[in-house]
C-alpha cells in the first residue's frame, strides 16, 4: 500500500465550501489525527476519503486501496435503534466485505467476533438488542465492527464519543496497534492530549491546512489560534451579507 495523497483537493455541498486546496500525504501504516474548530471540514474530508462524496476539484490518490478495503466509522451512526438487531450481529457486519451479505459465518469468524467484542468490553452482550444498550456500549460495538473489517485504510470520526475515559483509553490502545498490522489510520479527534499521545502526525484543518506534520509541531498554541482565526473568517465568508465568494476567506 502506497501513501494516500491529496492533490489540491476541494470539497463542498453546492456553493457551500468545506475543504479548499488541500494537498499532502497520509503515510502508509501511520496514524494521523485531524483536528480543528467546528465547521472546519473534518467530517467532510473523511466522507470524501471513504468515497461518499466526490471532489469539487483536485483528486484523492488512494495508494492502491480499493473501496472494499476501507473501514469508516462516522460521527453519527444513523441506526434505527428500534430495529430488532443484536449487538453481535451489528459487529458481525464488519465481515460482509469478505463473506458477502449472505455468506454466513464460519467457525473462525465466530471466534474472531467473540474476540473483538471481548477486546472492547462487550463480551456476553452478543444477543443484546441494539436499542437496549447504552450509547457508550453502542459506540464500542461500532468500533469493534471496524476492527472486524481488518481494512487497510481506517477512517474514524470522533471514535470515542459517548465512551467513558477508561473505555476510551482501552480503544485508543487497540487503535495504536493498527499501523504495525499494516493499516493506515486517519482519525478526527478533539482531545489534544489523546492526539499528542496517540498520533505521530496531525493535520490541523480550518477548511485548508493550517499545519500538517509531526504532532508536536502541528498542535502548537500558535497553530490552534490560527485555525480558530481562519474558521471565524470562513464563517463570515459563508454569510451572503458579508461575501459573495465563499471559497475565499475574508
Amino acid at each position: 500500500m502506497a501513501d494516500l495523497a491529496l492533490r489540491d483537493l476541494s470539497l463542498g455541498y453546492g456553493r457551500h465550501p468545506a475543504v479548499h486546496g488541500l494537498s499532502g500525504l497520509f503515510p502508509s501504516g501511520s496514524i494521523t489525527a485531524v483536528v480543528g474548530p467546528n465547521g472546519s471540514g473534518k467530517s467532510t474530508l473523511l466522507k470524501a476519503l471513504a468515497g461518499h462524496i466526490r471532489p469539487l476539484a483536485g483528486r484523492i490518490d488512494q495508494g492502491g486501496v480499493r473501496p472494499g478495503e476501507i473501514a469508516y466509522l462516522p460521527q453519527a451512526h444513523g441506526l434505527d435503534l428500534q430495529f430488532p438487531l443484536g449487538l453481535g450481529d451489528l459487529v458481525g457486519f464488519g465481515l460482509m466485505g469478505r463473506r458477502g451479505l449472505f455468506g454466513g459465518f464460519r467457525a473462525l469468524d465466530r471466534a474472531r467476533l467473540a474476540e473483538v467484542m471481548a477486546q472492547v468490553g462487550l463480551d456476553g452482550l452478543e444477543h443484546a438488542p441494539i436499542g437496549s444498550v447504552s450509547g457508550g456500549q453502542l459506540q464500542r460495538a461500532l468500533f469493534a465492527r471496524v476492527m472486524l473489517q481488518d481494512a487497510k485504510l481506517v477512517l474514524l470520526d470522533e471514535p470515542f464519543n459517548g465512551v467513558d475515559a477508561r473505555a476510551a483509553e482501552d480503544l485508543a490502545q487497540l487503535m495504536a496497534r493498527w499501523p504495525a498490522q499494516g493499516r493506515t489510520v486517519i482519525a478526527v479527534l478533539h482531545d489534544l492530549d489523546v492526539v499528542r499521545r496517540l498520533c505521530p502526525q496531525t493535520l490541523v484543518l480550518a477548511r485548508t491546512a493550517v499545519a500538517w506534520g509531526p504532532t508536536d509541531l502541528a498542535v502548537s498554541p500558535e497553530q490552534m489560534i490560527e485555525a480558530h482565526r481562519l474558521a471565524e473568517r470562513w464563517a463570515g465568508a459563508d454569510d451572503p451579507a458579508v461575501s459573495d465568494h465563499p471559497l475565499e476567506p475574508a
